[in-house]
């Protein structure tokens, strides 16, 4: 029973540190990228150098026979994009909305941490890796961002349980399958799980190659993945090549992506030299210590027992279990690059040998009559991780030097000011619509912003002659949800400094005022200079300042008329 109530306090911990003012933070890094085309489920946003397969057919007709165009994206599977278009047809445009699945699955892999860690070893270990992983910051940091390495971690967890209470009960390998169907669904990384649980099944227990219900889950888990290979079948037999992920994975550099954002990770001797770094830069220095002791005492003990030293204690099949987990991870990290979001990966692994280390030493401590001092140790280094985790993710800003207090992980969501410039516009736009648009260059942008349109007019908008133009430096990121959003779903000329010239040289000084608009906003961040010819626009015109959370000012928002 007092398990129960511990499971539910830790869950209620992970619940609030994943939760509580979630929208906060700007969204500046490739959560940007899907809750963008999750919104409207288009694989489009704004990428120059990444064009995509709706762009070059520019159509959405299966009958011109490219069929398979809706089935995937042209860089990742489709789940994550959905469960962003569901959320934020829930819940509206908002931060909060594209990053709640991340924090519910974050806190769902919380409690499959636990049953993980009971499963293998005993409860004690589960509730102090589940602990564990609630307070750490790796974790509640990948729990508060709609990244899709939220997804591959529950998806991790929920196929590992199934597959080892499949180990006692064969039916649990069908839920083993979908979940791990599901997994590939939502990325390609997910595929990892499969070396962990084949080399452990080799090792221990060969027996599961001999049901029929495993290889039974296997299948579910490709026909679950169909809509992806059938999407790459089409892709290839149009173009001679696979998806963005896949043809790099085997070598194929096709000329629409010349570009290939995310791939250049350097050499390996690169990957090796950054993963400690930035295993630091993105956990807390008292996490990493009891990892290090945890690992260091997991290879004494298989040194001792295989030298028959501690013949009578020998590193148990659940250990190694754990062992090829962070092995085959920290491989898969290796290949594709020791990013921030990547390491997220190893958290809950490395949680759960944490754990297992924590129960030994308390173990040993409670024999010599310590017991009361280790559970007290144990009880600070939870509040440290706490804290810590507070500091850098909920915090609008962290306080104390790097890395003993504060982390370079807050960079993944930092208040820099574009939720404030967000804000701005939002409430400028509300009850509006654009009484004046601009072409665009797809038919699948014409029908987007007709409907967009249509629904204004059936709404009631006013129609408001305005138009943005937005010089400087912009993160692509956030200009992308920040902006770009309210020209590609709402139909509002928004147009770049460089666009805004080119339509007064090919049309006239007077182009704008000639087409019928009234209002102007023009927007720079207060970290770029004001070219001279766009001072005119400056001269009558109101200036807002748009203040970051420190009360800084980010951006400065000239409101004219023409």
């Amino acid at each position: 029973m007092k398990q129960r109530y511990w499971l539910i306090l830790i869950l209620v911990v992970a619940a609030f540190l994943r939760l509580y003012n979630l929208g906060s933070g700007d969204p500046v890094n490739d959560e940007v990228f899907s809750a963008f085309r999750g919104l409207g489920m288009m694989d489009f946003d704004e990428a120059e150098h990444q064009t995509t397969p709706l762009e070059w057919y520019d159509s959405h007709d299966p009958v011109s026979g490219r069929w398979w165009m809706n089935l995937s994206f042209h860089d990742h599977p489709p789940l994550v994009f959905l469960t962003d278009h569901v959320f934020l047809k829930m819940f509206g445009e908002h931060n909060f909305a594209f990053r709640l699945p991340s924090a519910l699955l974050g806190i769902a892999s919380i409690y499959l941490l636990y049953v993980i860690g009971y499963t293998l070893f005993a409860a004690p270990v589960g509730l102090l890796a589940a602990a564990l992983m609630a307070v750490t910051l790796n974790h509640v940091y990948i729990s508060r961002v709609g990244l899709q390495e939220s997804y591959v971690i529950f998806f991790l967890l929920l196929t590992s349980y199934f597959f080892l209470r499949g180990l006692k009960d064969r039916r649990a390998f069908i839920w083993a399958g979908i979940a791990f169907g599901l997994g590939l669904l939502a990325k390609y990384t997910v595929a990892v799980i499969a070396p962990i649980l084949l080399t452990y099944a080799l090792l221990f227990r060969r027996d599961v190659f001999r049901s029929k219900l495993f290889w039974l889950g296997g299948l579910l888990a490709l026909v679950i993945f169909s809509p992806v290979t059938l999407y790459n079948i089409g892709l290839y037999q149009a173009t001679g090549h696979f998806d963005f992920q896949i043809a790099f994975m085997v070598g194929q550099h096709p000329d629409v992506w010349q570009l290939e954002p995310g791939k250049d990770i350097g050499t390996i001797g690169d990957r090796i030299a950054n993963f400690v770094p930035r295993l630091i830069a993105t956990n807390s220095w008292l996490f990493l210590a009891l990892f290090g002791a945890a690992v260091v005492a997991f290879f004494a003990k298989a040194t001792l027992s295989y030298s028959n030293v501690l013949k009578n204690n020998r590193i148990t099949a659940s250990e190694w279990f754990l062992a090829i987990a962070i092995f085959w991870t920290a491989l898969l990290i290796l290949k594709i690059g020791p990013s921030y979001r990547f390491l997220t990966m190893l958290t809950p692994w490395m949680a759960v040998a944490v754990a297992v280390f924590a129960c030994g030493i308390y173990e040993r401590a409670r024999v010599k009559g310590w017991g009361t001092v280790a559970i007290a140790v144990f009880g600070l280094v939870f509040l440290f991780e706490t804290v810590y985790a507070v500091n850098n993710e909920l915090a609008d800003y962290p306080v104390g030097s790097t890395p003993l207090f504060a982390s370079k992980v807050r960079y993944e969501n930092y208040n820099w000011g574009y939720n404030e410039l967000g804000d701005y516009f939002a409430n400028e736009f509300a009850g509006k619509a654009p009484a004046i648009t601009f072409d665009v260059r797809y038919k699948f942008l014409e029908a987007l912003r007709d409907a967009a349109l249509a629904k204004a007019n059936a709404d009631g908008a006013m129609l408001y002659p305005a138009f943005v133009v937005t010089e400087g430096n912009f993160d692509n990121g956030a200009k992308l949800w920040t902006l770009d959003r309210w020209n590609i779903y709402h139909a509002w000329p928004i147009i770049s400094g460089d666009t805004y010239r080119q339509y007064l040289n090919d049309q006239g000084a007077d182009y704008f005022a000639r087409v019928g608009f009234k209002n102007y906003y023009l927007i720079m961040p207060t970290n770029s200079v004001l070219p001279a010819d766009l001072r005119p626009l400056t001269g009558n015109a109101e200036v807002v300042n748009i203040k970051n959370k420190r009360g800084d000012v980010a951006f400065k928002v000239y409101v004219g008329a023409l």
